[in-house]
């Protein structure tokens, strides 16, 4: 009974968001996802029977690129329109949005393998498939400290999900126990898939003399944070480049960093007008490129940890063995610090005095791993 009676509670909910909806899918951010999730538009069922990976957004569906290597074909769907982009680089890969749960009773068809990323605990995307045939996996499970209390507010809904859960391979000690205290069983330890997943070059750049800062995923207001420390350490003969986390507040970030560079008598330009570093301030406005500046950076200040955001994933810079310094704030990635030795956790107010001593110490990567075991545990049951 109870399937039906939370499709019934969500069905209601869908009903009174439908004018939101079609508000918010006039947004460039939403406007493939949300008439594929919430209207089905462009969006049909999986046409073959293959094991079904879901991940959420573009750096989950990244993230499983050494383990889809080995299938030959699968079936990938995904939540928002940066995780539709990267699942489509899979050659290997049939591509969908993931409906909205209501729509799972006659969208999703039988299968023989369901592996879910992380946190993407749908009820009826697990229900549903282990009814219809497939065997559940959930991989690479986090519970983050800040999601972990709401998480024992709804144990009792938990324990259902879980219920349909075959096998968990969680990343961490920490995070196999919580999800045992939330109902989970078969739950092992096999790592950070994040790990395995070695950065690509998608284009090499040639390095400035002078010494180049990487802002990275940075969110409001750490934009301006961060150039004003850097100005105020008497750092301005470095080179500032500025990686805003999300592609809508480009045009805000421009108006914020060409003012800041006009006062300050400073060389500015956007990356996707000329893609050099030519200037005293860049803003990277272009998606795909952190990564290949990452390669030449000299200094990377980790955004996203000087605001309650949460903190962003550090081992892309860390593989590079780059100095990062980060904010505080990085109760959503706590395990994936973990993992790298030599992050300068400071406060905002610090950060002038961090850059004026330029004390910057390399990073380095000290955990590992086991893809096979993810990899030899689904193959076992296709």
């Amino acid at each position: 009974m109870f399937p039906i009676f939370y499709t019934i509670l969500l069905t209601i909910l869908y009903i009174f968001s439908i004018p939101f909806l079609i508000l918010l899918s006039f947004k460039k951010k939403y406007k493939r996802s949300i008439p594929a999730r919430f209207f089905l538009i462009k969006n049909p069922p999986f046409n073959e029977k293959l094991v079904h990976f879901h991940s959420c957004s573009f750096g989950e569906t990244i993230s499983l690129e050494p383990i889809l290597k080995n299938f030959e074909k699968v079936n990938i769907s995904v939540i928002t329109d940066t995780g539709f982009n990267a699942a489509k680089r899979y050659k290997n890969a049939d591509v969908r949005f993931l409906p909205f749960e209501i729509f799972l009773w006659f969208w999703l068809k039988p299968g023989k393998v369901l592996v879910v990323t992380e946190a993407e605990l749908w009820y009826l995307l697990f229900y549903l498939s282990k009814k219809r045939g497939s065997y559940t996996f959930l991989i690479n499970a986090r519970i983050s400290d800040k999601s972990y209390k709401s998480y024992l507010k709804f144990r009792w809904f938990y324990k259902k999900i879980f219920e349909n859960i075959d096998f968990i391979f969680a990343q961490s000690e920490e995070d196999k126990k919580r999800l045992i205290e939330l109902g989970a069983k078969n739950v092992e330890i096999a790592g950070n898939i994040k790990l395995a997943n070695t950065p690509k070059i998608s284009k090499h750049y040639k390095k400035p003399k002078k010494f180049i800062i990487v802002a990275a995923s940075t969110h409001d207001p750490e934009e301006e944070i961060i150039v004003t420390a850097w100005i105020e350490s008497g750092m301005k003969d470095s080179i500032l480049v500025v990686v805003p986390r999300h592609p809508e507040r480009f045009d805000e970030v421009d108006e914020l960093l060409s003012n800041i560079a006009k006062r300050e008598n400073l060389s500015y330009h956007r990356f996707s007008q000329r893609d050099d570093f030519d200037a005293d301030i860049i803003l990277v406005d272009k998606l795909g490129e952190l990564i290949n500046i990452y390669k030449i950076a000299d200094l990377v200040i980790l955004g996203g940890s000087f605001v309650s955001v949460g903190g962003h994933n550090p081992l892309e810079p860390a593989f590079f063995n780059k100095p990062i310094i980060s904010g505080k704030y990085i109760f959503n990635q706590k395990e994936t610090y973990s993992y790298v030795d030599g992050i300068m956790l400071i406060e905002a107010n610090e950060l002038k005095d961090i850059l004026k001593e330029k004390k910057f110490i390399p990073t380095k990567i000290k955990a590992k791993v086991d893809i096979n075991k993810i990899v030899k545990a689904i193959k076992d049951v296709v």
